[in-house]
């Protein structure tokens, strides 16, 4: 969870900083709706009614940072839950990223190499 969180956190920042360079004032409420709903997301809250009373633009803004950020935090829970985390491993064919495959790969590293030889 560590990761989601930190991750979270810092799109919060950013909308939050895109809110600062912002003109228009429905962009400055857009920006901020969505970090509102990224950081109910972390919380565990949901504003939707709350921002269902005022501009639709605002409310598709805060609807996507909580849907975003609970999509982060679905998929974290589901990484950590089913698989390890993910591990690089080299065999002279360069980074390949594996999630607990490494016997499977070394079986085909090991077919393909054959073949060359």
């Amino acid at each position: 969870m560590a990761y989601a969180n930190k991750s979270i956190a810092s799109r919060i920042e950013w909308c939050r900083r895109q809110s600062t360079q912002a003109c228009a004032p429905l962009e400055i409420a857009g920006w901020r709706a969505e970090a509102e709903g990224l950081q109910d997301a972390l919380l565990g809250s949901d504003h939707t009614t709350q921002y269902q009373q005022g501009p639709p633009r605002v409310f598709e803004r805060y609807a996507t940072g909580l849907q975003d950020g609970r999509s982060v935090l679905r998929a974290d829970a589901v990484l950590h839950q089913f698989g390890p985390p993910a591990r690089t491993a080299t065999h002279g064919m360069g980074n390949v990223n594996m999630l607990g495959l490494t016997r499977h790969v070394k079986k085909i590293v090991g077919r393909v190499s054959s073949h060359r030889a």
